[in-house]
């Protein structure tokens, strides 16, 4: 292997380098979404004056993706009124609906769709993901099939269910198929909810909580097909699909159908660069540093937000790709704090992960990771009056917790969370039933549990700065 020097325009080594950086550096931050902006405005608020460039495959400023399948297919708020609230001015150059296409890691230059390519001191990638497509590209191509993510897919499937479609087919049952079904059935359409595993939420709430999911749905009108999956879907000779065919032989006419089966990382523009990035993420330390393909964290180079894979400490420094609208903000504040400070003062993130979704009338919050779990017990309310807390708990551990219309509870749990409190908590409270008393296999469809111990620890930060404290396995 060659080694080249090549001339850096603002080295950060000490000697007063690191104020350069912050006067004149040149920052640029691929993906112009949430915590593309909320890294801008950390950065601008922590006195980088420096020149500063967004880069967005999208030709719109930074929006908001939750109410694409709340308040948009509702029809309560057009596709066009999701902009992002601006904390500041960010003072930036921004380069929208030119997707980046590469990096040079030695040149530090990121290459765009358009041939350009911008040079940089400081890098963040924020690429976020994409709606995973039907995998049969003719079928995709029908004329009513839809994905979900971006600004201009919410308003085109919102028009559609304007239009009072006979049957929507959704297929897959996680936190975004189970929205769009909800706000079907809130327009008064009828709605097929398809899903491959047990029930619905089951991989990321596992099937104790599941089944409370597919008894809502199907109270609430879902025609809702478990065990299944979809092997086709079938189109007129105009184009249009007319209809769905499933794994166990059954067929369902409709008219609209909506793909929701997870998100893609956007990460293939990165191939040969030598950064540690594929179908998982980006790999990065706890401090949002990424990591090159031989292990080695870089100093120019950070990432965060859904496209990220970061060890936490909490979860015995598991890699985690948070897709969460709060981890995003907290990382992307870590990573701009992070990238204009000296290695003493860095921080680590270490957000603790918290999800919610709104669907058939209920709110449904979660923090720490239940997917990890392998019990469940429910302290407080009822799985039968769809108003409880269940808390998850691994090896002796608390390690999430999830309220459906019990959020009151949820910042006790996330401290247990935090401090490795023991499961089953060995407490009583005034509204425990005497049911919730007893854990119970949390029932996750994969009964795999992942390794917990250490796997990447180059992040070099204790967790001690963040006041946690490791406590033995009970």
């Amino acid at each position: 292997m060659r080694w080249t020097h090549r001339p850096r325009r603002c080295p950060v080594n000490g000697d007063g380098s690191l104020e350069r950086l912050r006067r004149e550096g040149r920052i640029v931050v691929v993906g112009a979404s949430l915590a593309g902006l909320r890294a801008a405005e950390t950065l601008r608020d922590k006195g980088f004056a420096g020149s500063l460039t967004m880069i967005g495959d999208e030709p719109y400023e930074p929006y908001d993706r939750p109410p694409l399948s709340k308040q948009v297919l509702l029809g309560m708020a057009p596709a066009d009124s999701t902009a992002l609230p601006r904390r500041r001015a960010v003072d930036a150059t921004w380069r929208l609906g030119v997707p980046a296409t590469g990096l040079d890691m030695a040149a530090r230059r990121v290459r765009l769709a358009d041939g350009d390519e911008v040079p940089y001191d400081r890098l963040l990638i924020a690429t976020g993901v994409r709606a995973r497509p039907w995998p049969r590209e003719a079928e995709a191509e029908l004329d009513g099939v839809f994905v979900l993510r971006t600004r201009e897919e919410g308003a085109a499937l919102a028009r559609r269910l304007a239009d009072g479609p006979k049957r929507v087919f959704v297929i897959g049952a996680g936190f975004t198929g189970s929205e769009i079904a909800s706000a079907c059935r809130e327009r008064g359409l009828s709605v097929t909810v398809a899903e491959r595993g047990a029930a619905p939420l089951v991989g990321a709430l596992g099937g104790v909580v599941g089944a409370v999911a597919a008894d809502l749905q199907r109270e609430h009108g879902v025609d809702l097909r478990c065990g299944v999956m979809v092997t086709s879907l079938e189109g007129d000779s105009s184009g249009r699909v007319r209809a769905a065919h499933l794994s166990d032989g059954s067929t369902v006419e409709t008219d609209v159908v909506v793909v929701s089966l997870g998100a893609t990382r956007n990460t293939e523009w990165l191939a040969g660069s030598g950064l540690g990035a594929g179908p998982r993420g980006i790999a990065c330390d706890a401090g949002c540093r990424a990591f090159d393909i031989r292990g080695i964290v870089t100093d120019d180079i950070y990432v965060a937000g859904d496209v990220a894979r970061s060890p936490h400490a909490l979860f015995g420094y598991q890699f985690l790709s948070l897709e969460h609208w709060g981890n995003a903000v907290a990382q992307a504040e870590i990573a701009a704090h992070n990238m204009i400070s000296e290695s003493a003062d860095r921080l680590p993130h270490m957000w603790v992960p918290a999800f919610w979704s709104s669907q058939f009338g209920v709110n449904i919050k979660s923090v720490g990771v239940p997917s990890l779990g392998t019990e469940i017990m429910v302290p407080q309310g009822t799985l039968a009056s769809r108003r409880f807390i269940g808390v998850y708990g691994y090896q002796g551990r608390v390690i999430g917790a999830v309220a459906f219309d019990h959020a009151r509870w949820l910042p006790f749990y996330q401290e247990l969370v935090e401090t490795t409190a023991p499961f089953p908590p060995p407490f009583p409270t005034v509204d425990r039933h005497p049911d919730g008393q007893r854990p119970m296999d949390a029932d996750f469809p994969d009964p795999s549990v992942p390794t917990h111990g250490p796997t990447v620890t180059l992040s070099g930060y204790s967790p001690a700065d963040r006041r946690m404290t490791f406590t033995p396995a009970h």
